[in-house]
């Protein structure tokens, strides 16, 4: 087993908010080879592998010069996908980046290999809200921390909820008060990772589509880094349009 962190990047073709959009050519190149080039370029010090389940993004990868580990279409999750492919790759500590966040920095992704030096078996990214509109978007996940940094809870849902002003935030009130929102970034630990293949899926996360919650309810601790870096990541059409505009 390798003593280095990896990162391993779930890619999968399938999308229903954006069909194929890890092939979709932004200035002629395809999303995911952003994302490939990127991480290459920010944080060349960890391994990168791709956790593919279709042909073309395996095609596309390879011949840019990307090992590829070929995963099950039938997968649950992407957690499922990474595990799967670790069994392969045999990192101690795997980094998770998305294969749609092509703005991902080298800050955010050694944070994440930090947070796991405590003992949390999970570590994840959470961006402090500057938008009433995020807050209460519930494709916006929150997350509250404890004073250590551990989560408290994810959730779809405003938190915490404002109840003297009836949750009826504003851009002064976010500035005042620490609420975050979070990325989906993830670095964890191997032996976790073997594990939540046969954790039951819970109610929580069934209720709410958020898979960190099984890992929560099961008694695993996952560590909540801030940073100040924004990234785009890219869920729709109307996103492309962002992440070019960062490019100029």
């Amino acid at each position: 087993m390798s003593k280095s962190p990896s990162i391993i990047v779930p890619a999968r073709i399938a999308s229903t908010r954006f069909p194929g959009k890890l092939l979709h050519e932004v200035r002629g190149k395809p999303i995911v080879l952003w994302t490939a080039d990127r991480i290459r370029a920010v944080a060349p010090e960890f391994s990168l592998y791709f956790a593919v389940d279709d042909d073309s993004l395996e095609r596309c990868l390879t011949e840019a010069g990307y090992s590829t580990i070929r995963t099950r279409c039938d997968h649950p999750s992407g957690t499922d996908r990474l595990a799967e492919a670790n069994s392969l790759v045999g990192a101690d500590v795997v980094i998770n980046v998305q294969a749609d966040e092509p703005m991902v920095t080298g800050d955010q992704i050694r944070s994440l290999a930090s947070g796991l030096k405590g003992e949390a078996s999970i570590a994840t990214l959470a961006i402090p809200f500057s938008r009433p509109d995020d807050f209460i978007d519930p494709n916006q996940v929150k997350v509250v921390r404890d004073r250590a940094g551990y989560a408290l809870y994810f959730s779809r849902s405003p938190m915490p909820f404002a109840r003297d002003i009836s949750g009826q935030v504003d851009i002064d009130w976010l500035a005042k008060h620490a609420c975050y929102r979070h990325l989906g970034l993830y670095a964890y630990k191997a032996d976790f990772l073997n594990a939540f293949l046969d954790l039951e899926p819970s109610f929580l996360e069934q209720t709410e589509k958020l898979e960190q919650l099984r890992a929560m309810e099961h008694g695993y601790r996952i560590h909540v880094a801030i940073t100040h870096q924004t990234t785009i990541g890219i869920d729709t059409p109307k996103d492309v349009s962002e992440f070019e505009a960062q490019l100029d």
